[in-house]
């Protein structure tokens, strides 16, 4: 893999020749990958999903963010619609546009490994605020900065938040946000995975100290996985881009997988590939490779 920020092509095991297969699937993550820095979709980057839908090849895009965040890529789901959200805890239809999504498949959190993951987290790291992420529900604690530019339904302890006669308590939990505001990002999520264990599936997306706890076994990866297997497709036909920690089980899981220019280094560790930064269109430059190579 060259370290001049150029495109490079996937490296695999004798045997595995991914590069070779025709791609189906073709899995981006959002922010800091398919969007540009200001939250666009520049038009290059449109004109290849595009003739990639034409050329008979499935977009998913698979995100940290909540169904109601889809506004930016909703024009450009095509023909099935579906988007993947909350790291993997729910595939949504979003064809009925901002605030009219249906969710077509939901992968909850339970409120009693919320309640534990929220108790093992306060105790490995004093001074962590928590907030709850519910299917049509936003709900956070006091002292929980305003990370998301949106106004909370519920303002109370996540304790509160997640009693099984909480507010919303007939929604599904759909990942628990927890910020801490002076721990370093990677130690906090290493320090978080420790102490949580197989009671949350523990990631993180954003440059701060914040971390999204998910059910055990959801990730971006899995409900991909079981996406893909719904139509047909192996993992060897998929294409997969990410720059940050929640992308690194889809990209291993992926038969080829390319980190973003501006990706984390584990995020460049996992994939099999590398294109240039999100500013620069390189999930476009990867695609329009990809459908040259095969189309």
């Amino acid at each position: 893999m060259r370290e001049n920020g150029r495109v490079t092509s996937a490296t695999r095991q004798p045997g595995t020749p991914s590069a070779a297969v025709r791609p189906r699937l073709i899995a981006t993550d959002l922010d800091g990958t398919l969007l540009r820095d200001d939250k666009s979709v520049s038009p290059r980057t449109v004109a290849a999903l595009a003739a990639a839908e034409e050329a008979g090849i499935e977009v998913f895009f698979v995100t940290g963010r909540p169904a109601r965040w889809m506004d930016v890529v909703s024009d450009h789901v095509h023909g099935h619609g579906l988007a993947i959200c909350g790291n993997g805890a729910a595939v949504v239809d979003l064809h009925g546009g901002p605030g009219a999504h249906r969710f077509v498949k939901v992968r909850e959190l339970a409120r009693e490994n919320a309640l534990d993951a929220v108790r093992l987290l306060r105790e490995a790291a004093p001074g962590t605020v928590f907030a709850v992420e519910q299917t049509y529900g936003f709900h956070q604690e006091p002292d929980y900065p305003k990370l998301h530019m949106e106004i909370p339904d519920n303002l109370l302890p996540a304790e509160r938040l997640l009693a099984p006669e909480g507010p919303d308590a007939h929604q599904p939990v759909l990942k628990i946000l927890a910020y801490h505001p002076d721990l370093d990002p990677d130690a906090f999520l290493t320090l978080a995975r420790i102490a949580i264990r197989d009671r949350a599936n523990v990631t993180r997306s954003s440059p701060s100290a914040l971390l999204e706890l998910s059910g055990p076994d959801v990730s971006k990866a899995s409900t991909l996985a079981l996406c893909c297997a719904e139509r047909g497709i192996s993992h060897e036909e998929v294409v997969a881009f990410g720059d940050m920690p929640n992308d690194v089980e889809m990209l291993t899981w992926a038969g080829q997988s390319y980190a973003m220019g501006n990706a984390h280094p584990d995020v460049v560790a996992a994939a099999s590939g590398r294109t240039v930064a999100n500013n620069e269109d390189g999930v476009a430059v990867v695609i329009e490779q990809l459908l040259a190579e095969h189309c």
